[in-house]
C-alpha cells in the first residue's frame, strides 16, 4: 500500500500553503520583536509592554503592533541600513588610509630623533616643513585633504 494514494494533490497543495504561512508568521513575529528592541524612541517599559503583548497574545499583539507602529518599521529599517553603510564606509576609509602615518606621528618621531641627536636642528626644520605641507616621503595626501 502506497502512502501517496491516501494523500491527494490538492491536500499536498494545502499543506504547502499552510507550511508557507506558518514560516511567514514566524518571520513576521521575529521581525516585530527585533523592531521593538531596535526602536530608540520607546522607553524600557514601552518595549517590555509590547514584548509581553506580542508573546502572550501573539496574533492580536502582532496585528495591533502592525497597525500602531507599522509605518515606523520601514523607517527604522532604512535608518539601520544607512547606519550600517556609514560604518562600513568609515571602516573602509580608515583601513585604506592606514598605510600612511599621521602628521602627528611623523612629527613625534622627528622630535624624538632630534632629541637623541640623530638629526640636526636644520634637518628637523626641513623635515617638519615637508610633513606639514603633505609632501613628505610618502607623497602628497588625498586630493583636497590638508592636515
Amino acid at each position: 500500500m502506497y502512502l501517496a494514494d491516501d494523500y491527494p494533490l490538492l491536500s499536498a497543495f494545502w499543506t504547502m500553503l499552510w507550511f508557507f504561512l506558518w514560516i511567514m508568521w514566524f518571520f513576521l513575529l521575529f521581525k516585530i520583536v527585533f523592531d521593538i528592541f531596535r526602536d530608540d524612541s520607546l522607553s524600557g517599559w514601552g518595549k517590555t509592554g509590547w514584548l509581553v503583548f506580542v508573546i502572550l497574545l501573539p496574533f492580536l499583539g502582532v496585528f495591533v503592533y502592525l497597525l500602531a507602529r507599522g509605518k515606523g518599521m520601514g523607517r527604522r529599517d532604512v535608518e539601520h541600513a544607512r547606519a550600517q553603510q556609514q560604518m562600513l564606509a568609515s571602516y573602509v576609509r580608515e583601513t585604506a588610509a592606514g598605510g600612511r602615518p599621521s602628521s602627528t606621528d611623523e612629527l613625534a618621531k622627528l622630535s624624538e630623533m632630534r632629541a637623541h641627536g640623530d638629526i640636526t636642528e636644520d634637518e628637523f626644520r626641513r623635515a617638519k616643513e615637508l610633513v606639514l605641507t603633505d609632501s613628505g616621503p610618502m607623497g602628497p595626501a588625498a586630493p583636497g585633504h590638508r592636515s
